[in-house]
C-alpha cells in the first residue's frame, strides 16, 4: 500500500501528535475497479479490528459510483489520543499488508466546525 497525504502541508504524523477531543479519520482509499473486491475484504478486516479498539465510536465505508475504485472511509473517535493508539499498534500495522499493493491510501483527521445557522460542532 502506497500513502499520499491529503493535505501536503500538515501531514499525518503531525496530526498524531495533537491531544485534543473527538476526531473523525477521512480516508480515500484508491485501487484500479478490478480490486476492488479485495480492498473491501482487506477493509474488512481492519475495520473490526478497530471496532474493538478503545475510544472507537464508529465507522462506514463508501465506494464512487459507477464503477469507481475509489473509495472513502469515514470513523468517529473519541480523541487523536485513541485513533494514535489503535493505528499504531502492531496487529494494525501488520493488517495493512493485505491491501492490494495497488492501493493507495490517505488519511487525515478532522474535527467538526460550527457554523451558525447551517451546522453546529
Amino acid at each position: 500500500m502506497k500513502f499520499a497525504e491529503m493535505d501536503p502541508t500538515v501531514t499525518l504524523a503531525a496530526q498524531l501528535a495533537d491531544d485534543g477531543g473527538a476526531v473523525i479519520l477521512i480516508n480515500t482509499l484508491t485501487v484500479p475497479p478490478e480490486d476492488a473486491d479485495k480492498l473491501v475484504t482487506a477493509w474488512t478486516h481492519d475495520a473490526a479490528l478497530m471496532k474493538a479498539q478503545p475510544g472507537f465510536i464508529s465507522t462506514q465505508l463508501h465506494r464512487g459510483i459507477a464503477g469507481s475504485g475509489t473509495f472513502l472511509n469515514y470513523a468517529v473517535w473519541q480523541s487523536t489520543a485513541h485513533f494514535r493508539a489503535a493505528f499504531n499498534d502492531p496487529e494494525f500495522q501488520a493488517q495493512l499488508g493485505n491491501y492490494p499493493a495497488s492501493t493507495t491510501a490517505s488519511p487525515h483527521l478532522f474535527r467538526k466546525v460550527d457554523v451558525p445557522g447551517i451546522c453546529v460542532a
